[in-house]
């Protein structure tokens, strides 16, 4: 069997990483509790001691790849040693920036602390500060070296760095001269990213509710009407008592307008009559089912049979249709679709259950538009 580069590897765990991680930023593993513990502190003080972070993750990268190597003999010039500062310049480092992890400019054997030319053993002489931080940076190379699962210590430290990284706030990008086209080829991309973490499910809810933040103020049909606060992810409308992902009320708060974002998701009967459960006791006057996902053609003849049967015996207006195509009809209404823009960054950098690449996608989609 082939080896991994030190690259696929890399890949390989930082993308297991995200997919435990998931939208609940919670660090997942059956280490022990005392293994956990020193992973913690290195977690800690990841920023204030990013030479130390680095020389841990290249020496348990290394260790997972060539298991017969005592990584605490961490230079060629210590008997049985390898260079570790060449395998972090080359391979560490590199990835640390790329994933936006606190990163050294070149090495983290670039510091005095980690460059004696001696192994890193109880006897290690090195000034590593803070204090705390030496024993435990020995400790968790001892433990390799006596055994313990490098792939699961570097999970750890990967999902504790992700956890760190979704908690950063990002200057998002605001542009105010946008064409409509160009806004929507925007979307589009955005919604579709390849994500690893969960979340990508919000962005069609938070564009619709920025098109609304906008309608309601311009258009006649939304006087005296009021657009209530976007729920959160997480929260039920069985619940919370609404009806929609997004829901209007008119001046005696009953709910005027709802409206259900999918993404990925066909519309099908089951899911016009399970919406029809949702708001059928109430004088709600239309309601949405936007998909992003084009309807099931198997069923469309009977769910516009069953959209005309509950404007019969309720009167609600409910109306399929896709995300773009109607984001696309809202913001030829709009005067300023600088707005739009405006409420929907707003609304990115403020959700809870957006993380950090779902974040930083959207100003490289800024940066590559010609």
């Amino acid at each position: 069997m082939t080896q991994q580069t030190p690259t696929e590897f890399l890949t390989d765990l930082y993308a297991a990483a995200m997919s435990v991680v998931g939208a609940n930023d919670q660090n997942v593993s059956d280490l022990q509790p005392e293994e956990q513990e020193l992973l913690n502190v290195v977690l800690q003080y990841s920023e204030q001691a990013k030479a130390v972070l680095t020389v841990l993750i290249t020496s348990l990268v290394y260790k997972a790849l060539h298991p017969e190597q005592d990584i605490r003999k961490h230079q060629a010039s210590i008997s049985g040693g390898y260079s570790g500062r060449t395998f972090d310049s080359k391979n560490i480092t590199p990835f640390m920036k790329v994933h936006k992890f606190p990163a050294m400019a070149e090495s983290g054997w670039l510091t005095r602390a980690l460059e004696q030319k001696v192994p890193y053993d109880r006897n290690y002489s090195g000034a590593i500060t803070p204090k705390e931080l030496k024993p435990v940076f020995l400790s968790t190379l001892d433990n390799i070296e006596a055994g313990a699962d490098c792939k699961k210590y570097l999970s750890f430290i990967f999902q504790g760095l992700i956890i760190q990284r979704n908690k950063q706030n990002i200057n998002l990008a605001k542009p105010t001269t946008l064409s409509i086209n160009s806004i929507l080829e925007l979307l589009d991309k955005h919604f579709n990213g390849s994500y690893k973490a969960e979340g990508v499910s919000r962005l069609p809810v938070l564009a619709i509710y920025a098109a609304y933040k906008c309608l309601i103020h311009e258009t006649k049909r939304f006087d005296k009407k009021q657009l209530l606060p976007i729920e959160s992810h997480t929260s039920s409308d069985k619940s919370s008592g609404r009806v929609g992902d997004l829901d209007i009320i008119d001046e005696k708060k009953r709910v005027f307008e709802a409206v259900e974002v999918k993404h990925g998701i066909s519309v099908t009967l089951r899911l016009v009559q399970d919406a029809f459960e949702k708001f059928k006791t109430t004088p709600i006057d239309r309601y949405y089912i936007l998909s992003t996902a084009s309807p099931d053609k198997d069923e469309y003849k009977k769910i516009e049979a069953e959209i005309q049967r509950i404007k019969n015996v309720h009167g609600c207006q409910l109306i399929v249709n896709g995300i773009m195509p109607t984001i696309k009809y809202y913001l030829r209404l709009l005067d300023k679709t600088s707005e739009f823009i405006e409420y929907y960054v707003n609304l990115i950098e403020d959700d809870k259950s957006l993380k950090f690449e779902h974040k930083e996608r959207w100003n490289e989609l800024i940066s590559e538009m010609k």
